[in-house]
């Protein structure tokens, strides 16, 4: 008998041969069929449609993604309903917009007509939303005052500003949608990325704004110069005189000769006029305490040119003769 070679998967050459040509006949007969159906022309289905809005936009902007398809029921040829379900060589349907500012919405029955032109041969059946959102603001161009953002920078300690920051320009012009504009309320945040300041400072800063509204706005000024003037408050101490106001003959202090001391933080300019400066603890016993028998201890004067000003002890406490 002759033998009889079998493939690697232990089926005959003689069935392999026989299973391939089933496999054709199979795969013809299949794509006969989807052929043949797709010749049909009694076919509806639900398509996302490409749409495109237009505007003008050297005088509108979109601050939020347009929408970019429209889902549309639509019946017709086989062939054509693929075509249009894959999006294959879909031209969009142009939207256009005079005034896009008007409303933020467009009705689907206005461009109901319009997109079953553009569609043809396919017949429209009905188009699924009602509706088509979007968000279209006219571009302005605005003047915002610069304001230093107090996150960006620190001073060294007992360090203050002497007066308010210069800028120049004293103003920043930007470019962009109104709704974003009014985030700004009128002011524009300069970064000046410093710590711990101890002297003063004249600084060219790039102007930028956050990642998030990037794309929306325009700076026609791309830095600012930064000028701040600061001083220093230096810190100090006084043994304060005692000065007893309106108290009657049987009132005393408890402690009859209290050793007050005022703390403080000095303008370093005026070091010198406050070292010819006296001071007084005043005492007015008719603004005692007369729950606790107490008195709050007044510093006179007090000058505008100290800061973080205490007194020690604040409060003393009175004894009354019987």
């Amino acid at each position: 008998m002759p033998d009889t070679k079998k493939s690697s998967s232990g089926i005959s050459p003689k069935k392999l041969s026989n299973l391939k040509v089933v496999v054709l006949c199979v795969a013809a007969a299949t794509t006969f069929w989807i052929l043949n159906a797709l010749n049909k022309d009694d076919y509806t289905t639900i398509v996302d449609y490409p749409i495109e809005f237009s505007f003008n936009q050297e005088k509108f902007m979109a601050v939020r993604p347009l929408p970019k398809s429209v889902e549309i029921e639509i019946s017709g040829n086989g062939w054509d309903l693929l075509r249009k379900y894959f999006n294959f060589n879909n031209n969009p349907y142009v939207i256009e917009l005079s005034n896009p500012t008007s409303r933020n919405f467009i009705l689907t029955a206005d461009i109901k007509r319009g997109i079953s032109e553009f569609i043809s041969p396919t017949q429209l059946v009905s188009l699924v939303r009602d509706s088509l959102e979007y968000e279209i603001d006219r571009i302005q161009t605005v003047k915002l005052q610069p304001e230093l953002d107090s996150l960006s920078y620190s001073l060294a300690k007992n360090y203050r500003l002497l007066e308010k920051p210069i800028f120049e320009p004293s103003q920043v012009t930007v470019v962009g949608p109104s709704s974003i504009i009014d985030l700004f309320e009128g002011k524009f945040p300069v970064q000046l990325k410093e710590n711990r300041l101890n002297k003063d400072l004249e600084k060219t800063v790039k102007l930028e704004v956050g990642e998030n509204i990037q794309q929306f706005i325009t700076i026609k000024d791309e830095v600012i110069q930064v000028k701040l003037d600061l001083v220093a408050f230096l810190e100090g101490n006084k043994r304060l005189k005692v000065k007893k106001i309106n108290f009657p003959r049987t009132v005393s202090l408890e402690e009859e000769d209290p050793l007050i001391m005022m703390y403080y933080l000095v303008d370093e300019r005026k070091t010198q006029e406050l070292k010819e400066m006296e001071f007084e603890a005043i005492l007015d016993y008719s603004k005692r305490n007369r729950q606790d028998s107490t008195i709050s201890v007044q510093i006179n004067p007090l000058p505008s040119y100290l800061d973080q000003v205490r007194v020690e002890p604040p409060q003393l406490r009175l004894k009354y003769e019987p």
